[in-house]
């Protein structure tokens, strides 16, 4: 692989996913942009170009067997490999979350989606990531999932949520096991939360702006080799699990 780092940002086309590619894209990186949706697509590796960086579209649903295993194959074609996987693709199921109103159909989508989808994803990409000088994977989190501060009493953690909260606890679980699975590979894998960000996922009511949200990412993805590996991280340190 060349010295250029290449990295894959999934739901990169718009919000924290975008400003992802983005910050990575201005450190000389060349950024796959992941995204379902052609046109938004096509519009954000155009204004990444733009701006000056090397980007270049990766059409990816999470929740498809065969659009995976296609954009593993397009990326090492295109690129030669992958050093960095950010997994940022997520959804919140809508409403109601209320554990006794929750429709099951919307956990399972939720979970496709914020969970399954980033096994998907990550095992597709492991080969191309185990060629790497210095792989990372951020999994991209939420302090929602922490269930010391589920648990904690006063402590703000949003809404009630059966669905989506609860998706990123087991996204966090799952972060763990993939920790376990390969030490000594080289391989540094941690979970970020972007804090309460202003995107369309939450209908625009954060207080952080979406570069804000970003930086979790962007630290997490340029770690020293002999940075942290098996973290929960937002910017003030280290979240609970």
């Amino acid at each position: 692989m060349s010295q250029q780092k290449i990295a894959l940002v999934t739901g990169a086309n718009k919000g924290i996913g975008y400003e992802i590619a983005a910050g990575l894209g201005a450190l000389g990186w060349n950024v796959g942009i992941g995204a379902r949706d052609d046109q938004r697509r096509e519009t954000a590796v155009e204004k990444l170009r733009a701006a000056g960086v090397e980007a270049f579209g990766v059409p990816l649903d999470v929740t498809d067997d065969a659009s995976v295993t296609a954009a593993a194959h397009l990326i090492d074609q295109h690129a030669g490999g992958l050093d960095v996987l950010v997994n940022n693709a997520g959804i919140t199921g809508g409403v109601p979350q209320e554990p006794t109103r929750v429709d099951p159909a919307t956990i399972r989508r939720v979970v496709e989606t914020n969970v399954i989808g980033v096994i998907r994803v990550t095992n597709a990409m492991l080969p191309m990531l185990r060629r790497s000088a210095s792989p990372r994977i951020v999994n991209m989190s939420s302090s929602v999932g922490s269930l010391t501060r589920q648990s904690t009493p006063g402590a703000e953690t949003g809404p009630i949520s059966a669905a989506y909260a609860p998706s990123k606890s087991f996204l966090n679980a799952v972060t763990i096991q993939y920790v376990k699975e390969l030490a000594g590979t080289g391989i540094l894998i941690n979970a970020g939360c972007p804090g309460f960000t202003a995107t369309d996922l939450n209908g625009f009511r954060g207080v952080r702006t979406p570069q804000q949200g970003a930086a979790i990412a962007i630290t997490l993805a340029t770690l020293p080799d002999d940075g942290p590996t098996g973290g929960f991280f937002e910017d003030d340190g280290e979240v609970p699990w």
